[in-house]
């Protein structure tokens, strides 16, 4: 197995047992963004790491379009295993995470409905609400609401925008590798 498919399973690992002691410590729903963050980090580190292990290894000069694949090799199964794991984890792990997160959405959302100030601006925000009542705009919310909340919705979104972040971190990091870091010597 390449070095750059290592470093990117690794990687994966690293995050999902950071995700899992939040989990186990009670602190995963509080937690949310440095989860996210610490994940996008996870993403970058692999492909940096990777990347630059590879070139390390290489005995011959080799053109940008090999880098941005062995980058994209380190990337790539970071996000497929990660994104796998997400969809485990609101799946089976942690189900109750949507369920607190739908009733929290109801509650403001019967908040926003029943004030008559908020609820003309968002009326003023969305111009076909303007002819629907109370409770028809509240349903329709609450639908959306659901809509959006799933494990699957989660994991599918969180695996294209983990892609095109890996294919952008690649570029990146193949192009500072290339320009400064392996900068190749003049005769």
């Amino acid at each position: 197995m390449r070095i750059t498919v290592k470093i990117g399973l690794f990687a994966a690992l690293t995050w999902i047992v950071f995700k899992m002691v939040l989990f186990f410590l009670g602190v995963a729903d509080q937690t949310t963004v440095i989860a996210v963050l610490s994940n996008i980090f996870m993403l970058l580190s692999s492909i940096s790491i990777g990347l630059y292990l590879q070139k390390r290894h290489e005995t011959e000069e080799t053109n940008a379009m090999v880098d941005l694949k062995n980058a994209m090799s380190a990337g790539v199964p970071y996000v497929v295993i990660t994104c796998l794991f997400l969809y485990f984890y609101y799946s089976k792990i942690n189900p109750e995470y949507y369920a607190r997160q739908i009733a929290n959405k109801e509650y403001e959302i019967k908040k926003m409905v029943n004030d008559p100030k908020a609820l003309t601006k968002f009326r003023k925000e969305f111009p076909d609400a303007e002819v629907m009542t109370k409770e028809q705009i509240e349903d329709k919310l609450i639908e959306n609401n659901k809509k959006g909340a799933s494990a699957g919705f989660t994991a599918t979104l969180a695996t294209l925008a983990m892609l095109i972040l890996s294919t952008f971190y690649s570029i990146l990091v193949t192009i500072i590798y290339r320009k400064i870091v392996f900068k190749p010597r003049e005769a």
